[in-house]
């Protein structure tokens, strides 16, 4: 494991804080749809995560992780980004609802390890 690729799920892990740190006390799509200012970070945050999954962090690290579903993680980035038939608020507000958690612990696991793995 190389310390770029720490270093980026470092960033992504930041990047999902930050959005499940915008939608605390959102309880469904309706409630997260009030702001439009929250739904443009989230937006842009979940770009970021898909940019930097896919472009970012080694094609190594990304086989030694095949359980995290890197592929649907940049794959919501280009629905987001090409607007293939719109962007369906639906499906960002079960991705940040129900993925989001799941990925922040996939990751955090991954940073622990690494962690523990460059220990003396």
């Amino acid at each position: 494991m190389n310390s770029k690729d720490r270093q980026v799920l470092e960033k992504i892990y930041h990047h999902i804080a930050s959005v499940l740190h915008y939608c605390k006390n959102c309880e469904n799509l309706d409630s997260f749809q009030t702001d439009p200012m929250r739904v443009e970070a989230c937006v842009f945050n979940l770009m970021q995560i898909g940019e930097l999954a896919k472009v970012s962090l080694s094609s190594e690290f990304k086989e030694a992780t095949a359980a995290i579903p890197w592929k649907q993680v940049y794959g919501m980035r280009n629905r987001i980004v090409h607007g293939y038939s719109g962007i369906d608020m639906r499906i960002i507000w079960d991705t940040i609802d129900q993925d989001l958690p799941l990925l922040k612990d996939s990751i955090e696991n991954c940073l622990n390890n690494i962690k523990g793995n460059d220990s003396p």
